[in-house]
């Protein structure tokens, strides 16, 4: 059976949150709603709205010299770091240079920098910018990363979360689980209410997108 998207709008701009609910399987976890948020990863309209919104939060606060872009938010994260560095607009980071960067996966699912990256990373400033945070993982390993590598996290930020913050970070977003979808859950399969209710998975879901099964 097809899986039913629904929208929610954000009241501040005009992108809208896609979702459907049901008993969906991540890597991580299993939860009762999946985020899709490919559009606005790979859409550049919808990807420059998304920049906008999030760059309004570190415009005149925070030093960026490097935007971390994870599960595939390098459209989103490039234009950030155009956003963040054009005139017109009083920033900290105007005419500067931004790096945009994607960390490489190790089998272990360790994140690890290459020689010719880690440039960009040890000693600067980095913003890391995620497509969602529900349990936080993938993000807290691009925390671990960054100091390993001898740089600094100056904020954290996605399109959508369910979490105020990770290791001390608050979390900038577009959306998230205080305004809508309150009832979002993220659990441990082993832990899936849903599970010990006897309901079988209706998809599993990663940062790529969707599989029904």
């Amino acid at each position: 059976m097809a899986i039913k998207m629904m929208e929610y709008p954000n009241p501040n701009s005009s992108l809208k949150l896609r979702f459907a609910r049901g008993h969906f399987a991540t890597s991580h976890s299993h939860i009762n709603y999946y985020v899709d948020l490919t559009f606005t990863k790979h859409r550049l309209s919808e990807a420059k709205e998304a920049a906008r919104l999030l760059t309004s939060k570190y415009k005149t606060t925070t030093i960026i010299d490097t935007i971390l872009c994870l599960d595939g938010t390098e459209v989103i994260g490039a234009c950030m770091a155009s956003d963040l560095t054009k005139s017109g607009f009083h920033s900290i980071n105007i005419h500067n240079t931004i790096y945009v960067v994607t960390p490489e996966h190790t089998t272990g699912s360790q994140l690890i920098f290459r020689d010719n990256i880690l440039p960009m990373i040890h000693g600067k400033h980095v913003l890391i910018l995620a497509a969602s945070i529900t349990t936080g993982y993938t993000v807290q390993g691009g925390i671990e990363a960054i100091k390993y590598y001898g740089g600094e996290v100056v904020g954290v930020c996605s399109i959508f979360a369910s979490v105020d913050e990770i290791s001390g970070y608050p979390v900038s977003t577009v959306f998230n689980t205080k305004y809508m979808l309150q009832d979002y859950k993220s659990t441990p399969y082993t832990e899936c209410p849903l599970c010990k209710k006897g309901e079988k998975l209706d998809a599993i879901v990663n940062t790529y997108g969707i599989s029904s099964l």
